[in-house]
C-alpha cells in the first residue's frame, strides 16, 4: 500500500510541477542549448567587429553589448541561447547588437575587456552595453552573468530594457 501512495504522489509531482514552473514567467529558467555549435571564433579580429557593430548601431539607433566568453563556458550558451529566445529576441533585435568577443583561455583579447572595464576574473560570460559612440553603459564588474544557467528570462529582458537606447 505504501508503494503504491508513494508512486501516485510521485506522478501527481511531476504532473503539477512543470505546469507551475511554466506559468510565472518571472522564474521561468532560461532555455538549454540543445547543441553546443561554437559562437566564439578564435580567428575573427574582435576589434574589427566591436567597430562594425558600432557603425551598424550608430546608423539603427541601437548599442552594442559584448559578451565575453569562450565555447568551452556552459553558462555562455545559455546566453546566446537566451538573446535568440522568442520572448528576449525582439528585445535585443530592436535594440541592440551583439558582438561576442572570445577570452580564449583567458589568453585572448583581455586588452579588449579591459578597456571596457568589464572583469572577466568574476566569470564568463561578462558583457559591456556600448552606445553607439562607443561609450561604455554598463560594464560587468562582478560577475553578473557568470551563472547564467541560475538567471529568468524576465532577469535578461529586464537587464536588457534598463540598458536599451532612447528610442526618438
Amino acid at each position: 500500500m505504501f508503494k503504491f501512495l508513494f508512486h501516485v504522489l510521485a506522478v501527481a509531482v511531476c504532473l503539477v510541477l512543470p505546469s507551475a514552473a511554466q506559468s510565472a514567467d518571472s522564474v521561468t529558467p532560461l532555455p538549454r542549448p540543445s547543441q553546443l555549435k561554437p559562437i566564439y571564433s578564435a580567428t575573427v579580429n574582435a576589434k574589427t567587429e566591436i567597430a562594425e557593430a558600432l557603425r551598424q548601431a550608430k546608423s539603427r539607433n541601437k548599442r552594442v553589448i559584448l559578451v565575453f566568453g569562450g565555447n568551452w563556458c556552459f553558462d555562455c550558451h545559455i546566453l546566446d541561447a537566451a538573446f535568440k529566445d522568442a520572448q528576449i529576441a525582439p528585445v535585443v533585435n530592436a535594440n541592440y547588437i551583439i558582438v561576442h568577443v572570445d577570452v580564449g583561455q583567458f589568453d585572448r583579447n583581455l586588452d579588449i575587456a579591459k578597456q571596457y572595464n568589464v572583469n572577466i576574473k568574476k566569470g564568463v560570460p561578462a558583457l559591456a552595453v556600448l552606445s553607439s559612440d562607443g561609450l561604455v553603459v554598463f560594464s560587468d564588474k562582478g560577475g553578473e552573468f557568470e551563472s547564467a544557467r541560475s538567471m529568468s528570462r524576465a532577469d535578461v529582458v529586464n537587464f536588457l530594457n534598463k540598458w536599451k537606447p532612447k528610442k526618438a
